[in-house]
């Protein structure tokens, strides 16, 4: 098994999310335990996936007292995040 360095594996993590309405939901899962694996944090790439089934994220968008809603079309799982001022 070869190892990478940490800035290799951060090159390879944003080519991947620049095109993520391509790509399974494995190969998300894939990407995401590889960035954790290096101590990688995600930061506003996590946004681009659902947290339950690793599909792009796409559905319905709400916005209610400064807090942005997006319901996963696959799932149903609603994420949730504060939007900053």
């Amino acid at each position: 098994m070869k190892k990478f360095s940490k800035s290799d594996v951060e090159k390879q993590i944003k080519e991947f999310f620049e095109d993520i309405e391509n790509k399974s939901p494995k190969e998300i899962e894939k990407i995401k335990k590889i960035a954790m694996n290096h101590n990688i944090l995600l930061g506003k790439l996590r946004k681009k996936f659902c947290k339950r089934c690793y599909s792009p994220l796409k559905g319905k968008i709400r916005i209610n007292n400064e807090i942005k809603s997006i319901t996963c079309e696959n799932c149903g799982y609603v994420s949730r995040w504060k939007i900053k001022n």
